[in-house]
């Protein structure tokens, strides 16, 4: 084993990796259905100790529609991540960066 996998892996279990990258998959797929530019997406997953954070990049045009009005799509796309998050035994937070 390489040490650069060793550190990569201390500290998460591979199950939580995977956990993470389930529910990256759910917010991407609905992300990507709302914008007009897929290709100016892209998801950052940030595992902690007890939650994970995913960051959505969209492209600058794209923000307004993933927000939606009066923050009504976003909080849609964290309510169905939150719901997949408890349903797999763990938490996650949802984050859109312009």
């Amino acid at each position: 084993m390489s040490d650069e996998f060793i550190e990569a892996s201390e500290g998460t279990s591979s199950e939580e990796v995977l956990l993470s990258d389930r529910i990256a998959d759910l917010v991407e797929y609905l992300v990507l259905n709302i914008v007009d530019d897929p290709d100016g997406v892209s998801l950052e997953v940030i595992d902690g100790e007890d939650s994970s954070t995913i960051e959505i990049t969209v492209a600058a045009d794209d923000v307004a529609k993933v927000i939606g009005r009066h923050g009504r799509t976003i909080k849609a796309i964290r309510t169905l991540a939150r719901a997949l998050a408890a349903r797999l035994g763990t938490s996650v937070e949802v984050e859109v960066l312009g």
